[in-house]
């Protein structure tokens, strides 16, 4: 049984997302390491070849700005180092996502005793969504719990919208041409969760985030519209509540050299309408009602 781990990433350093750490979180179970460089100008990739790793293999891409909006452009190098795995399962990993030391293994494990069974098609992970620091992730209903990271190789998997989760396809001419919506994987669940750490900014970064990610969704007018519209703030948040666990190790150098302190006030949350009213009732019942899920979970 052979694990390919895969990832994408293009001006890692000015996005401020942790790469090398997403890289190195899973390394230690993976036989081999696709990463899908774009056309970077602040040392990505000179970066990513100094892990000098034997497992890494980097592909190197032009990004067509022409597939920005809607994120497609996301997807295209999804499935760019997709195509370049040779394992029997995939295990994708984004830049901005980070697995703890203490979970490779019980990763590993739950791949290994699934391989015979052919009906488990894929794994879905648990999600910690940092916001603002390296203290406090944010728990409302509007951040997606699971998704799946981790799938057979043999199915005929594409990245499904933005690269957000992954669906199987008849054919890839299928996938191109929009015929097809795909399927769901058949999935189960693992315990270990990936520290999403696409929302650590310093305040003053915020604007900037959103003007570098908000172009990739919708028009340059748009974007600009909006930011002049709206105050971009690590204030604007409906919830978020203390992380109380560990960082994982590779982690822990960006974690110590925090200068910022954020604290959350509620007294400032953003929150919608529906929301608003949903999220108490869901607090109580304990699960998020008609929550999407682009998978089927397996009992």
């Amino acid at each position: 049984m052979k694990i390919s781990g895969f990832s994408f990433v293009r001006n890692g350093f000015d996005y401020g997302v942790p790469f090398l750490e997403a890289i190195q979180s899973i390394l230690p179970i993976c036989d081999e390491f696709i990463m899908v460089v774009g056309d970077s100008a602040d040392g990505t990739r000179e970066a990513v070849q100094n892990l000098h790793s034997p497992k890494i293999k980097i592909i190197d891409t032009i990004w067509n700005m022409n597939l920005r909006e809607g994120g497609k452009i996301f997807a295209e190098q999804t499935n760019i180092g997709l195509d370049a795995v040779s394992g029997d399962w995939a295990f994708h990993i984004q830049a901005d996502e980070v697995i703890h030391e203490n979970d490779v293994l019980k990763i590993k494990n739950a791949i290994e005793q699934n391989h015979h069974e052919q009906k488990v098609e894929g794994f879905i992970l648990p999600f910690y969504h940092f916001w603002g620091g390296y203290n406090y992730i944010r728990n409302s209903r509007r951040i997606h719990l699971h998704e799946v990271r981790i799938f057979r190789t043999v199915l005929g998997v594409r990245s499904y919208r933005d690269s957000q989760g992954f669906r199987k396809f008849i054919s890839i001419e299928n996938y191109i041409h929009q015929k097809e919506k795909g399927k769901k994987l058949q999935v189960k669940k693992i315990d270990a969760p990936i520290f999403h750490y696409n929302g650590i900014r310093p305040p003053q970064d915020f604007r900037k985030k959103a003007e570098q990610m908000g172009v990739f969704y919708q028009s340059e007018e748009k974007v600009q519209q909006e930011l002049n519209e709206r105050e971009y703030h690590w204030d604007k948040i409906d919830r978020v509540a203390p992380f109380k666990g560990t960082h994982p190790a590779v982690m822990q150098p960006k974690v110590d050299a925090q200068n910022w302190e954020y604290v959350y006030r509620p007294e400032k949350s953003v929150w919608k309408i529906k929301d608003r009213i949903m999220q108490p009732i869901e607090d109580v019942l304990g699960f998020k009602i008609g929550e999407y899920k682009n998978y089927k979970l397996l009992k």
